[in-house]
């Protein structure tokens, strides 16, 4: 029995379904957002528009107790949170580091399309990056 199954378990269908949808949707828009952090012209808005989808999926996850992904996504959050305060667009690492962690959140959607257990969080990604330009 793998992660899809135990939602489908242990919550109304409607509310599973509705994570999944809104779920797919944040995690196609990352990696543009993310990208876009390098130009000026559009870094806070994409840095406020990533906060709020890892704070939506903070959220959403831990409500239907899904807590490797609930947790990755407060972490992340928090380091957002210092990047809304800079005025900059930020340095490679750091646009490298959030590339990955956006992998690591397809690779759950995957677990969840196919029903697997979710995948473990690669221990690198708890690296924070040096985020000085």
């Amino acid at each position: 029995m793998g992660v899809r199954s135990d939602l489908d378990a242990n919550f109304d269908f409607e509310i599973v379904d509705e994570f999944l949808d809104h779920y797919a949707m944040m995690v196609e828009s990352m990696e543009v957002m993310i990208l876009d952090l390098n130009k000026p012209n559009s870094y806070k808005r994409s840095v406020n528009e990533l906060f709020r989808v890892f704070h939506n999926i903070k959220s959403a996850s831990g409500f239907l107790k899904l807590i490797p992904m609930s947790r990755l996504a407060a972490f992340v959050e928090d380091e957002l949170e210092i990047l809304r305060n800079t005025e900059t667009p930020i340095n490679d690492e750091t646009i490298t580091w959030l590339l990955n962690i956006s992998d690591m959140f397809a690779k759950w959607q995957d677990d969840l399309k196919l029903d697997n257990k979710l995948s473990k969080i690669n221990y690198s990604l708890l690296k924070i990056p040096d985020m000085e330009k």
